[in-house]
């Protein structure tokens, strides 16, 4: 693991407020954070007037975890940030909806070795949400931007104009 520090932090992460308040919960990680197992029960509090999930709860769901994955293994010399992301909503979520969050070492390589060479680059995630039946309710795009401090003229850690 390139950062303990954040390695403790994501361990804790089911404690995270919004995460309690929306029902989510991180049922698995791996030890190497290149996978993420995140689920959303249906609650009361959690469904909209229709009865179905709340979409901010499935997107809240799925929002942090490409850019942890990221994060984990590309250490302390990036700096690596959400840059956009899109629901496509394809079906009424009910009950229990999974997302598996998952980037493989291969890229991950793939991606440390572009930033080195280029200082800077965009990447493109996706992760299918997923109800107790096994049909895809909703489809999460996340576009994820990575830099290099050693490519950085300055500290600034903002993300491009």
């Amino acid at each position: 693991m390139k950062n303990s520090k954040f390695g403790k932090l994501i361990r804790k992460i089911n404690l995270y407020p919004p995460f309690l308040g929306m029902g989510i919960k991180v049922r698995s990680s791996n030890n190497d954070f290149t996978r993420f197992e995140v689920e959303l029960r249906a609650r009361w509090y959690n469904r909209n007037l229709f009865g179905t999930h709340f979409g901010g709860s499935l997107y809240a769901m799925s929002d942090p975890f490409f850019v942890f994955i990221v994060t984990m293994n590309l250490g302390n010399g990036y700096i690596v940030w959400d840059k956009s992301a899109a629901i496509d909503f394809l079906k009424p979520a009910k009950g229990t909806i999974t997302g598996i969050f998952e980037v493989s070492v291969e890229r991950l390589q793939e991606i440390r070795a572009e930033v080195d060479q280029l200082g800077k680059s965009t990447y493109h995630f996706e992760a299918d949400l997923i109800d107790e039946n096994g049909r895809t309710v909703a489809r999460v795009s996340k576009e994820v931007y990575v830099r290099s401090k050693a490519h950085s003229s300055h500290k600034s850690t903002a993300l491009p104009a």
